[in-house]
């Protein structure tokens, strides 16, 4: 639901960090516009296709006849092997949490095995400024009752840590081991754009990202709260969209990443103290995952192979300098 707006000319579309390369509403499948247009029980008459994030499905806010207005989200594997995953992942977490305010409603789903999609709320709004003192601080709060929220709702076999919860969530443990890895691998992979001081000690940098790993991990996290995946409604209020990254991790990590988008700026580490669950990690370990994060996006960034999101390598170059060059600072 990364939305700049409803498509009225006179507004003016807020510009994501992340912005990938879509199709339009108008090139899904008719088997998957003509099921969004039964679920909403009347013709789309208008539409208007949205930029942000990185998922090559579209991303419409769609009128109808009768004046009903949703939000739709549909991919296919034959666009990106990976992405129905994502979607499939979103509707079991938003099915798993159910409605709040915090974020949007899912209103139905479709699956036939190679396309996925999403119908949701439509939320009045747009990208918030996160530019703006008083709207960040929005954000931060928000993404404290989120917290919270999300704490209640974890099912009792998550938060007890105990059993299993087959929701297709990723578990936190596992990508931070992956961080590690990325870690120790760079002597194979010159070309990763590392600075020479992560590449001086990757042991002892892979030993501290591992630690992490082994931090509690029993609660459900948004995990990719960044500003094109953020809408603020007119009257304020921050909306959190995209659940397609969401998984079962550590009470510290939607917190931080609420501060990414300052995150090559003294607030960031000023603003660390106003969050309990990240003073109770303390500094090392944040820049430690600064480390771990920075260094698997540059990784990615020379190794991986991405089916139709052309933009994906650059912004994970662009994000790992962000992270690394903030850890430089903090260390």
């Amino acid at each position: 639901m990364a939305a700049g707006d409803r498509g009225d000319k006179n507004d003016v579309v807020s510009t994501p960090r992340a912005v990938g390369v879509r199709i339009s509403y108008a090139d899904v499948p008719t088997a998957v516009t003509g099921w969004v247009e039964a679920r909403l029980g009347s013709p789309v008459v208008s539409y208007a296709d949205q930029v942000g994030g990185m998922s090559p499905g579209c991303a419409t806010r769609v009128v109808c006849a009768d004046g009903t207005r949703a939000f739709v989200k549909a991919v296919g594997a034959d666009l990106n092997a990976h992405t129905p995953t994502l979607f499939r992942r979103e509707i079991a977490v938003l099915d798993l949490i159910g409605e709040h305010p915090l974020w949007a409603r899912l209103e139905a789903s479709y699956d036939d095995g190679d396309w996925v999609a999403l119908v949701l709320e439509d939320v009045e709004g747009r990208h918030p400024d996160l530019s703006d003192d008083v709207v960040m601080g929005r954000l931060l709060e928000a993404t404290d009752d989120l917290s919270v929220v999300l704490g209640e709702r974890t099912p009792r076999e998550i938060a007890t840590g105990g059993g299993t919860y087959d929701t297709g969530l990723t578990g936190q443990h596992s990508i931070f081991r992956q961080f590690a890895d990325s870690v120790e691998t760079l002597t194979e992979i010159p070309d990763a754009p590392v600075p020479a001081w992560v590449r001086a000690d990757t042991a002892g940098w892979a030993k501290k990202i591992r630690t992490l790993a082994e931090h509690p991990m029993t609660t459900l996290v948004h995990y990719d709260i960044r500003v094109d995946n953020l809408l603020q409604r007119p009257t304020g209020e921050i909306v959190f969209v995209d659940w397609g990254g969401a998984g079962i991790g550590p009470d510290w990590i939607d917190p931080l990443l609420a501060r990414l988008e300052r995150v090559d700026q003294g607030w960031f580490d000023a603003s660390l103290a106003s969050s309990e669950a990240l003073v109770r990690i303390g500094d090392e370990a944040v820049t430690t995952w600064l480390v771990g994060i920075g260094t698997h996006l540059a990784v990615r960034s020379v190794t991986a192979v991405d089916v139709n999101l052309p933009t994906l390598q650059e912004f994970r170059r662009t994000e790992s300098a962000r992270f690394l060059g903030a850890a430089a600072r903090r260390l």
